[in-house]
């Protein structure tokens, strides 16, 4: 590889708040279900985060933590809510800006993206359910956020990033894709609304831009603010790239630092490489055209994340406009990847592939390898490629149970 080419992933970049990332490339964030009981960081997560920030990509950004500890996306999640307690958060912090990178926390509400076994409050947009087919039991009905509801996830997100401003992270991701409660809320398929919440796009992504909003006017100046977009959300009828395009363009005036490009959500999981109709997708960087694009008419500097695991593709990306590039699966399998790439430029991450036919199994099966490859990581075992997707499917299914379990006991069934 040309060494200009690679000379431009590992150039710095200030962003619009100020920080400045060593390089361009970013650990993009991964649901790790790796808390303690108490829902705060356990320390063979916080040894993962190290072995990122010491593997030399310039930012690294936290697997989504929820703003409410009664909505959660799965029972080994962590939350972060207004009294938590933020020793552990903090020691997470300093593990993470090692190596001179720099960390910033994605903070989320699952909204109807709840198990139904967990309990809980299942919220969204309107009370429409998740279509999975067979697999639809598993989730709970969702209710439609009455305007109350609305105000109180606003001052839950705006108290969340404050902790993690004290905690000492540089920043914040809002998670508005993936078909989580902000993404619900874009999206015409599940936005019913005929307050003004509802209807336009602008009414759509009101909740998102307030959220923003009161983030930016709460924290300090200096506070990195970013936020996860879907790019479509590959569903006939539903969140379309030019309603990312016309996203992007309201949040240009609110100052943000970046716009994180990824797309799908539990009914159509993009993000693993599959749309809903069976669309193939490039086998790298699945959302590159599009991000080139809209970085080509937005302000914001754009990131896209999705299945890279050459350096001569992410050159790609950055050379095409694109200011960072996101790596999820590649850096759970090598966390020393951004390192690797400066000394040996053509080396190719090696990941595994999920072949099982239902589409659901399949999405699951993956998120459970990637989740089992984090935790051998934190625990200092070395990476398995091969291994058996049904069989981590199962054993992550156990050890959900019991995870499920710990987390009724401690808060729902108090």
């Amino acid at each position: 590889m040309p060494e200009n080419q690679q000379g431009v992933v590992f150039s710095p970049i200030t962003l619009p708040s100020g920080l400045v990332l060593k390089n361009r490339l970013v650990k993009a964030a991964m649901e790790e279900n790796l808390a303690e009981a108490d829902l705060t960081p356990s320390q063979v997560l916080k040894n993962c985060y190290s072995a990122w920030a010491q593997g030399g990509v310039g930012l690294v950004i936290t697997g989504n933590v929820m703003v409410d500890h009664l909505a959660m996306t799965g029972p080994g999640g962590l939350a972060l809510e207004q009294h938590t307690d933020i020793t552990s958060f903090a020691e997470l912090a300093r593990l993470s800006k090692q190596n001179e990178c720099k960390v910033i926390m994605q903070i989320n509400h699952p909204g109807r993206q709840v198990f139904k076994k967990m309990g809980g409050k299942v919220l969204s947009a309107s009370n429409v359910p998740l279509n999975m087919g067979k697999h639809s039991h598993l989730f709970g009905q969702p209710k439609a956020m009455t305007h109350n509801e609305i105000n109180d996830v606003v001052e839950r997100f705006t108290n969340t990033a404050l902790q993690v401003q004290k905690a000492g992270f540089d920043g914040v991701q809002i998670h508005a894709a993936h078909g989580y409660l902000l993404a619900l809320f874009l999206s015409p398929l599940t936005n019913k609304r005929d307050d003004k919440y509802g209807g336009s796009l602008e009414n759509r992504a009101r909740l998102l831009t307030e959220i923003t909003q009161k983030i930016k006017a709460s924290c300090a100046s200096n506070f990195s603010v970013s936020v996860k977009l879907n790019s479509a959300d590959f569903q006939r009828g539903g969140f379309e790239p030019s309603d990312a395009q016309a996203v992007v363009t309201l949040l240009s005036n609110l100052n943000i630092d970046f716009v994180e490009l990824s797309g799908g959500s539990y009914e159509a999981p993009a993000m693993q490489g599959k749309t809903a109709d069976e669309r193939t997708l490039a086998r790298e960087a699945y959302f590159l055209e599009f991000a080139k694009a809209i970085s080509e008419q937005s302000s914001i500097p754009i990131m896209t994340t999705g299945g890279i695991s050459r350096l001569g593709v992410a050159s790609a990306v950055v050379s095409s406009g694109v200011a960072l590039v996101g790596m999820a699966t590649a850096c759970a399998y090598y966390p020393s990847l951004a390192k690797i790439w400066q000394t040996k430029p053509n080396f190719i991450a090696s990941l595994p592939v999920v072949t099982l036919k239902d589409k659901t199994l399949a999405g699951l099966a993956t998120m459970a390898l990637v989740k089992r490859q984090i935790r051998r990581m934190g625990q200092g075992k070395p990476a398995k490629i091969n291994a058996s997707a049904v069989f981590t499917l199962i054993g992550d299914q156990i050890r959900a149970i019991k995870l499920t379990k710990r987390y009724k006991k401690r808060f729902i069934e108090k």
